[in-house]
Formats: C-alpha cells, structure tokens, sequence
C-alpha cells in the first residue's frame, strides 16, 4: 500500500510540474521532419504542453508534430472534441496523420475516427493510459467534464460499443494506473494492438524515455502500413 502512495505522490508531483512548465514563455518548433504528421491529443484538464516530452522525442525521429490549440484545457464533450480535431487538420491539409494521445484524448481519437473527413486522413492512433471502457473512478466525480468519461455516460457506451476503428489503434498502458484501473473481467479492445509496459502511474510515463520509444515505434508502424 505504501508503494502505491508514494506512486500516486510522484504521478501527481510530476503532472503539477508539466502543467506549470505550460506557463512559461515560448514553443516548440516541430515543423519540420519528413516522417508521417502527427498530431497530439491531451487528456482530460491538460493543455498540449503536458505531452511536450513526446513531442520532442517524435520530432527528434523526424515526424512535424501538430497540436490542436483550440482544445485548450480539453474539458469539452467528446464529440465536440472531435470536431475540433476535424478542423484541425482539414485547417493544417494534413494526411497520413497518427495520432498520438493521452488518456481522455484517445477517446477523443475514437470518436474522430467517426467523421468522414479523420477517417480519410489519419492512418492510426497512439492511446496512452486511456480508458476505453471508461473508468469508475469518474462515476461520482464532482466536475460534470469528468463524470463524462464514466462507464455509465452515453457517449462512452456508444464508443465501447463501436469496434470498427480498433485495428488502427496501439493502446499503451502502464501495468498499474490509478485512475484507469484494470477491472477483472473486463475484455480487452479487440482488434487492436495493446501493450503493457513496466510503467507506473497515469501521468509520469508521459516523461518517461521507456514510453518515447515506444510511441516512436509505434507511430513508425502505421507509417510502414501507411
């Protein structure tokens, strides 16, 4: 039990970090890079920034990483979110994009994959601790734009129930997270690729080189199958 504090203790230690970090003056330039487009999807509360680590590592093997600045701290509606996504690269004239997200933002990819104009332009998605399923932990969350990502709220069912994007999504999950626990008996996302790295926590892994390289390859596949 004390083990599993003092990973809580560090994930949120690490997560009040990156968010101040999004603070501070400036931004990358991830322009340039002659590899399959990317785009970075945040979770729920989070601005772009939180995910600058896998930003730079995805430049660095040569992708243009693409944001979606209109989302600011992602507390929309799923659906809502995902127009936003569908501007964004009608906007940028983006193709053969992957996507690479974070929690609530692989939702959010599950339900661009629905619109017409994602679904011609994105090969795949990179879903980082997210909860397909929902979580129970967001059942009887005081803020509403939580309580969404709940098992009970409509939209989620209605992705669960939505299979057809499944072998475009790599789903990387930490082998013990504390918002988006693992419930016995609960399948699995059929048809996609799921792996479980050595990783502990639903924030700190976004900083962790063990999680760059497996995005980097990750995004490489769908660039191989593109």
């Amino acid at each position: 039990m004390s083990l599993r504090l003092a990973v809580r203790a560090a994930d949120y230690a690490w997560i009040v970090r990156a968010q101040l970090r999004a603070l501070l003056p400036g931004s990358p330039d991830w322009s340039g890079g002659t590899g399959a487009p990317v785009l970075l999807l945040p979770g729920i509360w989070e601005s772009w920034h939180v995910l600058r680590g896998l930003g730079d590592a995805l430049h660095a093997a040569g992708h243009p990483v693409h944001v979606v600045p209109g989302m600011g701290a992602n507390s929309a509606e799923l659906d809502e979110a995902a127009l936003l996504v569908r501007d964004r690269l009608v906007a940028l004239d983006l193709h053969d994009v992957v996507v690479v997200a974070h929690s609530k933002g692989g939702l959010i990819a599950k339900a661009a994959f629905a619109l017409p104009e994602v679904a011609d332009r994105v090969s795949g998605a990179v879903a980082v601790a997210t909860p397909f399923a929902g979580s129970r932990h967001a059942t009887w969350f005081p803020a509403r734009s939580v309580r969404r990502l709940s098992p009970r709220d409509p939209a989620v069912r209605r992705l669960v129930a939505d299979v057809s994007s499944h072998p475009r999504i790599v789903a990387l999950r930490p082998r013990w997270d504390p918002h988006v626990p693992r419930e016995a008996g609960t399948p699995g996302l059929a048809g996609a690729a799921e792996v479980e790295l050595p990783l502990e926590g639903h924030f700190r892994p976004l900083g962790d080189p063990l999680l760059h390289r497996a995005v980097v390859r990750a995004v490489a596949g769908f660039s191989a199958n593109a």
